[in-house]
């Protein structure tokens, strides 16, 4: 009998998981290793110990419990990055509830809409962020129960009632394929999709990705720019810390230049995770020229391809390479990674090990060796389900693979190179192309601090290219320099591959990921 894909990948890496597992053992677990002294989350404010954040995990999943919540009920987290998260988190998977991890940045709609399409019996909400659970917004919903990390007064449960709870919780006797949490797609087309997360899955990232790329030990001190809610954020401000005995440094509010330089300087993380939007933000910011990055030995990047430009004036200032990699909410992390000794530029790397990656090209047939095509994953993290979503299921999860929908080239060496969506491709002067190659190429230029490329239908119906740029400093953006990009764009790539409208921008719109929302661009915001 052939070994399945994703049972050759966990057997490959010596992956092994009880059957009777639960995932706030990332955290419990250090308490039996005698860790419970060592600092699992650090702040501006100070340190949380692991028997500390135990305590505070034990407090939630009681408070929970004790508001009549049952197994498998579902809680949303409109959290900041604040050690109640993790707690909250493992608090309520260790009770056997399913955390549903939510974008602090969602729009009241979009709250409505997770409540009513998850079910949930209840919320946890940091300080702050109470003001958007009004009542009609959790009418009709079976959302019960308000938490607080903060103080407040009815109806809503406080700091001081999880402090009331009892400090020990018996684990749930959930199974290593039980639902353990969620997590929303960012939604690009449509209504976002609840991607529904395994008990064993974070363990399964820490095995592959953690082990053989970050290489974290007691001691490490992990920061993540992006939040917790994050797939990318949480792997990295909880999973790979908890799992390898290290820290987290969390910080709440909006990540900004100055503040992260001051915040590494203070806490002295030794790993830093960060989006290409964040390190194009903090090379560029002028704190950079005394930024103290001396206690940092690992710099991460993902989500979107990292301009060499930024990649090699890092590297000479801080004397830190970047290391870039690529991953998916429904893979939980990443699952392509370049390495410190071995790295291609502009690639997202090889395949980590733990995962299998096979290319489909345009007629569906399976590459063999180097070429281009669509990719797909397969790997003992990978998500089984959307919520409720049978047709996207089976649009994505295809057996034991994940249908990516991104176009891949794979060289002969292994490395693969990100070249944007399956249906990105697009005509233009009866030409075809891909707007991220023009972008990435753009992105190279010396005036430029940031861009996108988008491909937009005109009022006749034809297709155009429309770059947004962002110029460097005080660079003014003009006809000159809109010729001038318009000219280094065609001698890079060939003289039909170029942006017909460049459109200048003071900045261009975020998601609550951090990555640039092109959708945002696209309605004109």
């Amino acid at each position: 009998m052939t070994e399945s894909p994703i049972a050759a990948q966990a057997r490959a890496i010596g992956y092994e998981c009880p059957e009777r597992y639960n995932a706030s053992r990332l955290l419990f677990d250090n308490l039996d290793q005698g860790r419970g002294d060592a600092p699992a989350v650090i702040t501006e404010d100070g340190v949380v110990s692991y028997a500390e954040l135990a305590i505070m995990a034990n407090r939630f999943g009681n408070l929970l419990l004790s508001r009549g919540l049952s197994p498998g009920t579902r809680v949303i987290l409109f959290m900041d990055d604040e050690p109640a998260y993790p707690a909250a988190i493992m608090g309520a998977m260790k009770a056997g509830l399913v955390p549903i991890l939510v974008n602090t940045l969602s729009t009241p709609d979009l709250l409505r809409y997770y409540i009513e399409n998850s079910e949930a019996g209840a919320a946890v909400v940091s300080e702050g962020f109470e003001e958007l659970f009004t009542p009609s917004l959790l009418d009709g919903t079976a959302c019960a129960t308000l938490i607080t990390s903060g103080s407040a007064e009815t109806p809503w449960l406080d700091r001081e009632a999880v402090a009331a709870a009892s400090d020990e919780l018996e684990e749930a006797p959930t199974r290593r394929n039980d639902m353990a949490f969620w997590m929303y797609s960012s939604g690009t087309t449509g209504r976002p999709k609840g991607v529904v997360h395994r008990h064993e899955d974070a363990l399964y990232t820490h095995a592959s990705y953690a082990r053989h790329v970050l290489k974290l030990k007691p001691g490490d001190v992990c920061y993540s720019i992006p939040k917790i809610f994050f797939a990318y954020g949480f792997g990295n401000s909880v999973t790979f810390p908890f799992a390898a005995g290290a820290a987290a440094l969390l910080a709440r509010g909006r990540p900004e230049p100055e503040r992260i330089f001051n915040q590494v300087r203070q806490c002295r993380p030794t790993v830093l995770f960060a989006l290409p939007t964040v390190y194009t933000a903090l090379m560029r910011h002028e704190s950079a020229r005394d930024a103290d990055l001396s206690s940092v030995r690992l710099c991460i990047s993902a989500a979107e391809v990292l301009s060499r430009e930024i990649a090699d004036a890092w590297k000479d200032r801080f004397d830190l390479a970047i290391v870039e990699g690529l991953g998916s909410t429904e893979v939980l992390h990443i699952y392509l990674s370049n390495e410190v000794d071995e790295r291609r530029y502009g690639s997202a790397g090889r395949a980590v090990p733990g995962y299998a990656i096979r290319l489909r090209d345009a007629e569906g047939n399976l590459l063999e060796g180097a070429g281009e095509g669509v990719m797909e994953v397969a790997g003992t993290s990978n998500a089984r389900e959307y919520w409720n979503r049978p047709d996207k299921t089976a649009e994505t999860m295809r057996g034991e693979w994940i249908y990516t929908g991104d176009r891949f080239r794979l060289d002969e060496d292994g490395f693969y190179y990100f070249l944007g969506r399956a249906d990105d491709l697009v005509k233009v002067s009866g030409q075809w192309l891909w707007p991220l190659e023009i972008e990435m190429t753009l992105a190279e230029h010396p005036k430029v601090h940031e861009c996108a490329v988008l491909a937009e239908e005109l009022p006749d119906r034809r297709m155009t290219v429309v770059a947004y740029v962002v110029p460097v400093g005080n660079t003014v953006g003009d006809d000159a320099l809109t010729e001038e990009l318009k000219a280094f764009v065609k001698k890079a790539l060939l003289p039909f591959k170029y942006p017909r409208q460049v459109h200048y921008r003071d900045e261009l719109p975020k998601t609550g990921t951090g990555k640039i929302d092109r959708q945002a661009l696209r309605k004109g915001s």
